[in-house]
């Protein structure tokens, strides 16, 4: 394909995704594939010979969408929004026609340095205290990663740095260290796994928030114990019901006791742009380091996930990495950032483009209405499960997820939850709040409307009337 070529293909392509995200309501939400549907529809092996563009765009249709959940669908409910925008695909088309490595300044000084003020023009949106900022002279400073979980796992491992520096090697000889890290969601395991450390979840209260009162009894017990915690990991907007610790009673704790305090916020971190929602981040200031992923909720695509720390010598000191071939002259003059000292892998994509492409085309305005549309249209089905006696609602509703079920057994809205996925009307997960087996409704897609949520529930209402008749019978006869 030579470049004449690639002008006419690319169009063809711009097309079809722009009829595709256009179009997406009318293709059925969850796949009817099976498990290995798509290896007897390729060839075993690569072709030897080339083929035509034409071969490969006609199977697009054939292989590959029949096997694709359309996580853009008005009528995707599941997991949390997977952000998408027009400026955002076209800036990823940039990003891949510049094709850079962004390891390092001297890789590409534009890939390096728009990140850095990028991360700044997103903390001043969601009020970052300053010294998150990088500026141009500040310690700390932001970094964009694959995903939210990575953060989670380089918050570790800056804690475990920003402990064990030489000041403390020699103060154990003979000695095994046991170092804890202490979470409050489920998403953030993995961190304690690479870390090579011990982890406790810390218990949450009635709310499903992490308390300081819990936080100090599971620090005494295992200080008591000899273990030494050194890492803490409150979550704003859980997976599972989009609950909020309560920084502003974890943060002096972890402050007074030298651990250090990752707050992770992946799905509601995009909230805090929007004034009423900004005093749910109060208490970030006791935090070392502070994430949420724009590929969530602020229209940019997968993946983009934002990451601060005060301190960027903490996170540079624990990946540094020098060999000859990636120094350059202008690394030590102050004003250069090095984003392969920030992470694990070495390589890095442009992903600070389509940050840049959607703030500026959605303006903060813009991507302050898309968040409180969201926000209207989970109250509007709030309200929906509300009037409705057979149902409740299992978790306050904060931002753009609804948990509910029906009134019953955990069998029965077990029942609910496969009829309504295996209708392919709407796609749903579930979660457990305590021993409660919970439905979730996310408001999700950028196109989803009142009329959506509208048809959800209304199909949500008549399967759990088609199937509590059956239960009832069913239960009676037994």
């Amino acid at each position: 394909m030579d470049a004449a070529e690639f002008r006419k293909r690319g169009k063809e392509m711009v097309d079809y995704i722009a009829d595709y995200l256009e179009k997406i309501d009318k293709r059925q939400v969850f796949p009817d594939v099976e498990p290995g549907y798509l290896r007897p529809l390729i060839p075993d092996c690569a072709p030897q010979d080339p083929e035509s563009f034409e071969d490969v765009f006609k199977d697009i249709e054939k292989i590959i969408m029949p096997g694709v959940t359309h996580w853009h669908s008005p009528y995707f409910f599941a997991y949390f929004p997977a952000a998408s925008s027009f400026p955002a695909l076209l800036a990823d088309m940039l990003c891949g026609g510049i094709g850079c490595v962004g390891f390092s300044w001297a890789a590409s000084p534009a890939c390096t340095e728009l990140e850095t003020v990028m991360l700044d023009w997103l903390g001043k949106m969601i009020n970052l205290p300053e010294e998150f900022l990088a500026g141009t002279d500040g310690q700390g400073g932001g970094v964009i990663q694959v995903r939210g979980d990575m953060k989670n796992e380089y918050g570790c491992v800056c804690g475990l740095y920003d402990f064990v520096k030489p000041s403390h090697q020699n103060t154990n000889k003979g000695e095994i260290l046991f170092f804890f890290f202490f979470f409050s969601c489920q998403m953030v395991e993995r961190a304690a796994l690479i870390g090579g450390v011990k982890m406790k979840n810390v218990s949450s209260d009635d709310t499903f928030s992490v308390c300081g009162s819990a936080l100090k009894k599971v620090l005494d017990e295992d200080k008591a114990a000899g273990l030494i915690p050194f890492f803490f990991c409150a979550t704003l907007g859980t997976t599972p019901c989009c609950s909020f610790d309560r920084l502003l009673e974890l943060g002096p704790i972890c402050n007074k006791e030298n651990i250090w305090m990752h707050i992770d916020a992946a799905y509601a971190g995009s909230a805090f742009i929007c004034p009423e929602f900004r005093h749910l981040l109060n208490g970030v200031e006791f935090a070392d380091s502070f994430n949420f992923n724009p590929h969530k909720w602020l229209l940019v695509n997968f993946d983009c996930s934002a990451m601060w720390v005060k301190k960027r010598s903490f996170l540079t000191g624990a990946f540094k990495l020098e060999p000859l071939y990636l120094q350059h002259h202008h690394q030590e003059s102050g004003l250069v950032t090095d984003y392969r000292h920030w992470q694990i892998p070495l390589g890095r994509r442009f992903r600070s483009l389509k940050l840049w492409f959607v703030l500026r085309m959605y303006g903060v305005t813009g991507l302050q209405e898309h968040i409180r549309k969201h926000v209207r249209l989970s109250h509007q089905f709030e309200h929906f499960v509300l009037r409705d006696e057979r149902f409740e609602i299992c978790a306050e509703v904060v931002l753009g997820l609804v948990c509910f079920r029906l009134k019953g057994s955990n069998e029965l809205n077990k029942a609910l939850l496969k009829s309504i996925n295996e209708a392919k009307k709407i796609h749903l997960v579930p979660c457990h709040l305590r021993e409660k087996f919970v439905l979730r409704f996310a408001i999700c897609s950028r196109t989803v409307e009142s009329t959506h949520v509208n048809f959800a529930w209304q199909h949500i209402s008549q399967l759990a009337t088609d199937l509590l008749k059956t239960w009832e019978q069913d239960h009676h006869h037994q």
